[in-house]
């Protein structure tokens, strides 16, 4: 490869407003109740902020029976169901939660339209726990919706009262194309008031589509187990690149993917810190790609407040509580 070829930056990219609000509840709980913090799955999905924070004294766990009684637990960016907090509250845990506000809104979205009797048709993940969160709010009342071929498999009630909701971190050409499909079988689909896909996800999308367009290979960084990086390899094949790949960091790239190729796309999911783009750059510049080109599509100034549990500790002995 000559020195010719070039990095085309996506952004936004990265840290969105959930993420961080999540990370640095950690952080400042570590900083103010000292370890070991508790932490009821992954504080995010990126494999590198969960080894950091462990580094620090927290401990990740998949279940709250692994937390001693008394101890601090945390609850993950992507939510818990009422019933972790019930079992939480029953063993006397203390608990900060940090799920996402976004996320938040979809379980209050879910807890409103099952009020209102209404079947819930919840498009996302199996398995995921945003998904195992949300569907926890109302699970008589949620079904869940892969992709648009799961449609025909949907049961309703009464036709006329359906409301769909979705996974915050989805593809959103998908999400769209099922929800299509939904109101073709169901004229009088209801929708949300606003998008569940959340705006960094939608971002980011928009961003890695412009910049795949010029060019022939695209990298994602972000971990297997990152539902918006996983994302954003399928939108940048489908935006035109020739070639993408997700990685969690610059030590995972095939350097054989380089070959043919003059620009290179690079953009990161919104669980990454910009440390680990900022890796995969300078691995590129080593092997003839020393030019790079930032592509914004928009800016994004958004910020989150802490979890109130943590702000009143943190007011109470006058920390900084940004």
């Amino acid at each position: 490869m000559t020195a010719e070829g070039r990095v085309l930056l996506a952004a936004p990219r990265g840290y969105c407003a959930g993420v961080d609000r999540a990370v640095v509840t950690v952080e400042k709980a570590l900083d103010h109740y000292g370890p070991p913090v508790y932490v009821r799955k992954q504080i995010v999905h990126n494999r590198h902020v969960v080894e950091t924070l462990e580094k620090r004294g927290a401990i990740f766990v998949e279940e709250l029976d692994e937390v001693p009684e008394d101890a601090l637990v945390v609850f993950s960016a992507h939510g818990v169901s009422p019933a972790v907090q019930t079992e939480a509250a029953e063993r006397g845990l203390r608990t900060i939660d940090a799920t996402c506000p976004l996320v938040t809104k979809v379980h209050n979205e879910a807890r409103r339209f099952a009020k209102d009797d209404l079947d819930i048709v919840l498009i996302g993940h199996e398995g995921h726990e945003e998904v195992e969160g949300t569907s926890g709010e109302a699970p008589e009342h949620i079904q869940l919706v892969q992709n648009p071929a799961d449609v025909e498999n949907v049961e309703v009630r009464d036709p006329s009262r359906v409301v769909w909701l979705s996974q915050t971190t989805l593809s959103v050409d998908e999400t769209y194309e099922t929800v299509d499909r939904l109101r073709d079988r169901f004229p009088d689909l209801m929708s949300p008031p606003s998008d569940d896909i959340c705006y960094a996800t939608q971002n980011r999308q928009v961003a890695i589509k412009e910049v795949a367009a010029e060019s022939e290979l695209v990298l994602v960084v972000g971990s297997a187990n990152s539902s918006n990086s996983v994302r954003l390899v399928e939108v940048a094949l489908e935006a035109g690149a020739d070639a993408a790949y997700r990685v969690d960091s610059a030590s995972e790239i095939d350097e054989s993917w380089l070959e043919g190729v003059s620009t290179v796309g690079l953009t990161s999911g919104a669980s990454v810190p910009e440390e680990l783009v900022s890796g995969v750059v300078g691995w590129l510049a080593e092997r003839g790609y020393p030019h790079v080109e930032e592509h914004r599509t928009t800016e994004e100034s958004l910020i989150f407040s802490l979890p109130r549990e943590l702000r009143k500790d943190l007011k109470g002995s006058n920390a900084a509580v940004s």
